[in-house]
C-alpha cells in the first residue's frame, strides 16, 4: 500500500519542525523506508550488558551494546518482584520523535503493572525513532528489541508465555514489525493510532508465522485512519479471520472481535471521536481523555486473557 500524496506533502512540510525539536502530533516524519530498512531483520548479533542489571522492583534504566551501538532501556518492575515468580512482560514503544519516559508518561503502563503485577520494558529508539513499516531510521531494531526481551527472560525471568508488545505511531507500527519478525516470541500485540502499512505489509506472505493476537484502536479523527483500516483488513485476510458484529462500547466507539485460521483474535477499537491519540491519557501532546475508554486497562485486560499457543 502506498502513501497518499497527501500524505507525503504534509511529511514534507513537518520534517523542518521535527529537526527544530517540534513536539507536533508524533511521526511528523513518517516516510517510506527502502526495502533494505524496512524488510526483514538482519542475522542475529550478539548483544553484550554495558551495565550490569540487578533485578528487582521500581526502575531501572540500562545500556546494552547491540552492533556496536549503545541502545537503552528502561525495565518497571512492580512492588514484591522477585525473579523467583516469572511475571508477564510487557514492552512499551514510543511516538516519534519521543522516547521510553515519555511513553510511560502517555499510557501510564507503570501504575498498571503495580495494579496487576508485571514488568514493563521501555526500549528508546535511535534518534527517537524505531525502524518501523514507515519510519523512522535503518536501525536493526528488531534484533535489538528481540535481544532486549530474551535478556529480560534470562536476567528478569520475564515469562517467555507472556510477552506482549504494544506503542503509539510509530510505536504501534513497530508493534506489527515485531509480530511479524520475531516468530515465537509474542503472544500478543496493541498497536494504538498506528497500523500494518508501508512497503513491507504490501507483500501477501508478510505475516507472522506463529499466532500473535492483535487489539488495535484506530480514532475515526486520524489522518492515517483510511491507512489504519485497510492494515487490519489485509492482515485480518491473510490469516483467514472471521469478524463478527460491532460492538457499541461507550457511547459512539466500537469493537470488532475476529477469529482467525492460525488460532489468533484480532480486537479492534475504532473511535469515531478520537485522532491520533491514546485513549483515555491526559498527556497534552498525544493523549485523548475525553474517549470515554481507557487503553492502558483494555491491552492489559487483552493481554492478560492471552498466553503463546
Amino acid at each position: 500500500m502506498r502513501l497518499r500524496p497527501l500524505r507525503i506533502a504534509a511529511l514534507a512540510l513537518l520534517f523542518p519542525l521535527v529537526g527544530c525539536g517540534s513536539t507536533t502530533d508524533d511521526d511528523g516524519g513518517r516516510r517510506e523506508t527502502s526495502p533494505t530498512s524496512s524488510g526483514r531483520q538482519s542475522a542475529p548479533a550478539k548483544a553484550k550488558a554495558k551495565a550490569k542489571e540487578v533485578p528487582r522492583p521500581g526502575d531501572q534504566t540500562v545500556t546494552m551494546t547491540w552492533k556496536g551501538q549503545e541502545r537503552v532501556y528502561t525495565v518497571h518492575a512492580p512492588p514484591g518482584y522477585t525473579p523467583s515468580k516469572p511475571l508477564p512482560l510487557v514492552v512499551v514503544m514510543h511516538p516519534y520523535p519521543a522516547d521510553g519516559a515519555y511513553a510511560a508518561r502517555l499510557t501510564g503502563f507503570d501504575a498498571k503493572a503495580d495494579e496487576e503485577g508485571f514488568l514493563v520494558a521501555y526500549p528508546n529508539g535511535v534518534n527517537q525513532g524505531y525502524n518501523a513499516l514507515v519510519c523512522c531510521g535503518s536501525e536493526d531494531d528488531v534484533g535489538f528489541i528481540g535481544a532486549m526481551t530474551k535478556r529480560l527472560v534470562d536476567t528478569w525471568k520475564a515469562d517467555p508465555q507472556r510477552l506482549y508488545a504494544t506503542g503509539i505511531s510509530n510505536g504501534a507500527d513497530m508493534s506489527f514489525r515485531l509480530a511479524v519478525e520475531l516468530p515465537g516470541t509474542l503472544a500478543a500485540i496493541a498497536p494504538v493510532s498506528g497500523g500494518y502499512i508501508g512497503t513491507a505489509a504490501q507483500n501477501p506472505a508478510y505475516v507472522p508465522k506463529t499466532p500473535v493476537s492483535v487489539a488495535t484502536f484506530v480514532g475515526g479523527r486520524d489522518a492515517y485512519y483510511e491507512q489504519f483500516e485497510q492494515g487490519i483488513k489485509s492482515w485480518s485476510a491473510r490469516l483467514g479471520c472471521r469478524s463478527g458484529r460491532p460492538e457499541t462500547v461507550k457511547g459512539a466507539n466500537t469493537r470488532t472481535r475476529a477469529t482467525c485460521r492460525d488460532t489468533s483474535e484480532i480486537l479492534t477499537y475504532r473511535l469515531p471521536d478520537m485522532g491520533h491519540n491514546w485513549p483515555g491519557s491526559k498527556d497534552p501532546r498525544m493523549g485523548e481523555a475525553a474517549t470515554g475508554i481507557t487503553a492502558t486497562d483494555l491491552i492489559w485486560d487483552f493481554f492478560d486473557a492471552h498466553s503463546k499457543k
